[in-house]
């Protein structure tokens, strides 16, 4: 079996580029529903664990909306072959 082919180094770019974009997403969210007493150079347990618990609800959120869209390209990808199948255009 064949490795898979290396990414580009402007694939590379353009995927940290959209991990950062999805992480400053995701900071600025949090810290904006969580994040109340700017009198304290701490934080409070109270924002810590709503931070957390809002990082986590983001991310399994996030996985689920990726496998809902995987299943989706599944059955779309499934009814092109069985379109293609009966109008005798296998592919």
């Amino acid at each position: 079996m064949a490795a898979p082919p290396e990414m580009s180094e402007a694939d590379q770019i353009k995927t940290f580029k959209d991990f950062l974009v999805q992480y400053n997403k995701l900071s600025e969210l949090c810290f904006n529903d969580c994040i109340h007493d700017f009198t304290s150079r701490n934080l409070r347990s109270s924002e810590e664990r709503c931070t957390l618990n809002c990082m986590e609800k983001y991310l399994r959120m996030n996985q689920r909306v990726s496998q809902r869209f995987h299943e989706f390209q599944m059955i779309a990808n499934e009814n092109m072959l069985a379109l293609a199948q009966k109008s005798g255009n296998p592919s």
